[in-house]
């Protein structure tokens, strides 16, 4: 399966490390990541050699390629949010998930379509299991 990450890049990259533990988790699992430079220390300057233009019409395109979406929406990111929305509009099946505590956006915790999975983790493992639970959902 193809599966977008989106992580907050420009937002903060506070949770880099996590971003990048749930990316190898889904490689781990057998998946694809098309987005994993987001999981990447070096992000930055590969992205500063793009134009705007160029990271929306890739992120856009990875999105409508990918069977489903996986998003860390923890850390406010107008970019996360875009990209939940996008593959929401084209009928992705995404799972968006946040440390417990954070204060998610009430846009991402208020959507009751059928398309989206809103989940809190208090740790690596527990986002594991919640990543595992909708992917082999996915599979189903």
């Amino acid at each position: 399966m193809k599966v977008f990450f989106s992580g907050s890049i420009r937002g903060g990259r506070q949770l880099l490390s996590t971003y990048g533990h749930i990316i190898n988790f889904i490689k781990s699992q057998g998946h694809t990541v098309l987005s994993e430079h987001v999981g990447k220390c070096d992000l930055e300057k590969v992205e500063e050699k793009m134009s705007e233009q160029e990271i929306f019409e890739k992120d856009i395109g990875w999105i409508e390629e990918s069977d489903c979406v996986v998003a860390d929406v923890t850390i406010a990111s107008v970019g996360v949010g875009y990209e939940v929305c996008h593959a929401l509009a084209v009928g992705k099946s995404v799972l968006c998930v946040y440390e417990v505590g954070a204060k998610a956006s009430a846009m991402v915790l208020g959507n009751t379509s059928e398309f989206i999975t809103v989940k809190s983790y208090s740790g690596l493992r527990e986002v594991e299991g919640m990543v595992r639970e909708f992917l082999e959902g996915l599979d189903e």
